[in-house]
């Protein structure tokens, strides 16, 4: 606003009114009130002006307020003539005995009404701003009146034709009221304002897209996310028909018909959106509607953030490359070979036996992606059984069955959108899960058990097994166009025994964890110890030699590692010479077994040493029950 221009302005038409304003305004009360003296056109070029500078309300009197209120977009407020105004000329009136003419405006002339009752000889004569007045008082003196009563334009017209004229004033009392009624005009306005920042503020800072429009479907309120989401801009589409601007596709229909509906999936301008239409009811009128709306895909990654926040660990891939412990060559290479395929989206098939670190690595790949502030769900197919494996991979709609969670339920796809998802053990998938699976993946997108909307995908997938797929894909038990779907980028993790370099960074990497776990204050191993760590063929794998370090660290008394503590088997010690014996065989006396034989051989003595607990089985050896039970393949007491 211009520093010269008030937020009130007087157009006083002439000069008694605004004399008297600008002794009120001397007031403090009526200090932000500016009075500038202007009559009709003069003073409506004014007024116009003041407005476009900031003036919000303007006010005035007679001819040139009727004139202005027609003219401007603002409130006006009207210097009346009170019943004092009229009384204080009246007298005069009263004892003029010769004919009179009173000319005004109807808000005016309207109060002279009493002087017809005393019988004087007065005609009234009703103008508007397009009227003529001096030809209207030329009128009345070839028809012998010579006297006249208004306003300032009749009171000017009168002085030049040297007539008599009663011109009415307004008293300090009418411009009083004027300026109070002006003020809390402006104070209501700025209170209106106020509550409307307060709602625009409310509305463009919502995580929903809103539209208001009035009972004809003109759009008033288009905040600042419907812009976004619908690629429009208020200032281009506010006032215009909600149907001519936006495309409901095959919902338009239904959005027409319907009364109001709330989280309907329907396409605004080409977007999928979740969509509400309320109803605005005023005095059982229909006052038009908002429509509230947000884009399916930021619904998904809210859901998404919310479930991390609900869930204890959250969806996080704890662990980068450089928890991998290594020296081996083979490991560096495929520490190498992980760290370029972090950088790209293509699928990632990761070989290698049970026990050798592949979740490691694919979390590791993970935290070096763009993918790593986003969610990492990892997944063991192995560990699912048939009736929970489709539920748990798609997830299910509200309904979708009976037990189910009340609104549905998210799968692993749509928990791991815009991040990583790590199937391991995929071979392990039945083969007619293996179809839907190949679905989602090429087309992006999935369904849940029980609904029909589609929900799109954005998502990075590692997938790891211990099987010879290629085998299975021969076999018949593995989809080949799958097989070759998540295996555009693969590796090989070498087993343990074939890296034996590792062990010693590996074993006292473990001894370091557990002591501080336990609390123990364990220097290390022992030569004998290391040499007979080294020496074993660990079908399980790095997650066998932790299980060793573990129950040694648990065993030991010492201050370091000793050989029977890392050689305890059902309870028992044996020697040295005879560890060695049977774990370095003569070459003559060797037997080979194959790896499913030893792993199995493993499992069970782990599984009788433990006292044929499961629990403490499944913990020391890191695998589920069902894992358990599959591999030893026959039935076990449940403790």
């Amino acid at each position: 606003m211009n520093d010269t221009t008030k937020e009130i302005v007087l157009i006083a038409p002439y000069e008694d009114l605004c004399n008297k304003a600008k002794e009120l305004t001397k007031d403090t009360k009526y200090a932000g009130i500016e009075v500038i003296q202007a009559d009709l056109d003069a003073g409506l070029a004014i007024a116009k002006d003041k407005v476009v500078k900031g003036a919000k309300i303007i006010i005035s009197r007679g001819g040139t307020f009727s004139l202005l209120r027609e003219a401007l977009d603002v409130p006006m407020v009207e210097i009346k003539i009170s019943a004092y105004d009229l009384m204080s000329s009246y007298p005069q009136l009263l004892k003029f005995n010769e004919p009179l003419a009173i000319i005004g405006y109807r808000n005016i002339i309207s109060g002279f009404d009493l002087l017809l009752d005393f019988a004087k000889d007065v005609k009234k004569i009703e103008i508007t701003h397009d009227s003529d007045v001096e030809a209207l008082i030329i009128q009345c003196e070839r028809n012998g009146i010579k006297a006249f009563a208004g306003g300032a334009v009749v009171a000017g017209i009168c002085k030049k034709r040297h007539l008599r004229c009663f011109m009415w004033v307004s008293s300090y009392d009418s411009i009083r009221t004027a300026f109070d009624t002006g003020l809390s005009i402006l104070q209501a306005i700025k209170k209106e304002q106020e509550l409307f920042s307060r709602y625009h503020n409310v509305v463009d800072y919502v995580h929903d897209g809103v539209i208001a429009t009035d009972e004809h479907h003109h759009i008033m309120i288009l905040n600042s996310l419907a812009q976004d989401i619908l690629d429009l801009r208020a200032d281009e589409i506010v006032g215009n028909r909600l149907e001519d601007i936006v495309s409901f596709g095959t919902f338009a229909d239904e959005f027409v018909a319907s009364i109001s509906f709330v989280e309907k999936v329907c396409s605004m301008n080409g977007v999928k959106v979740s969509l509400s239409k309320l109803p605005v009811v005023v005095d059982e009128e229909n006052c038009g509607m908002i429509l509230v709306f947000q884009e399916v895909v930021r619904l998904q990654s809210l859901e998404q953030k919310v479930r991390r926040q609900l869930v204890g660990k959250g969806f996080v891939a704890r662990h980068s490359f450089s928890a991998i412990v290594y020296k081996s060559k083979a490991m560096e290479s495929c520490m190498t070979i992980a760290g370029k395929f972090s950088k790209y989206d293509a699928p990632v098939l990761i070989q290698g036996e049970t026990g050798v670190g592949k979740e490691l690595f694919a979390q590791g790949m993970h935290n070096a992606s763009k993918r790593k502030s986003n969610p990492f769900v990892a997944v063991n197919c192995a560990a699912l059984t048939p009736s929970l494996i489709e539920s748990e991979l798609f997830g299910y709609a509200d309904g979708a069955f009976t037990g189910g969670i009340k609104g549905g339920k998210a799968g692993v796809f749509e928990m791991a959108h815009r991040g990583t998802l790590f199937l391991d053990e995929v071979g392990e998938l039945p083969l007619e899960m293996q179809g839907r699976l190949l679905r989602v993946i090429q087309e992006k997108e999935v369904v849940r058990i029980g609904g029909n909307t589609v929900i799109p995908l954005d998502v990075r997938l590692i997938c790891a097994t211990n099987c010879n797929l290629e085998k299975d894909v021969e076999d018949g038990h593995f989809r080949r166009d799958l097989y070759f779907r998540i295996n555009t980028l693969h590796f090989t993790i070498p087993p343990l025994r074939s890296r034996r370099e590792d062990i010693p960074l590996l074993a006292a990497s473990f001894l370091e964890r557990f002591c501080l776990q336990y609390s123990k204050n364990l220097k290390g191993f022992d030569l004998n110890a290391m040499n007979y760590l080294c020496s074993l063929d660990y079908s399980g794998n790095v997650r066998e030699l932790r299980g060793i370090v573990e129950m040694a660290v648990i065993l030991a008394e010492g201050n370091v590692v000793r050989i029977n503590d890392v050689s305890f088997v059902e309870g028992n010690t044996i020697s040295p010479v005879k560890a060695f014996s049977e774990a370095l065989p003569p070459a003559s006396k060797k037997t080979y077994r194959s790896l499913k034989e030893i792993e199995t051989s493993y499992m069970e003595e782990v599984y009788e040493a433990c006292n044929k607990s499961i629990s403490q089985t499944c913990k020391l050896l890191k695998i589920s029950r069902t894992t358990l039970w599959r591999k030893i393949e026959k039935p076990v007491d449940e403790k």
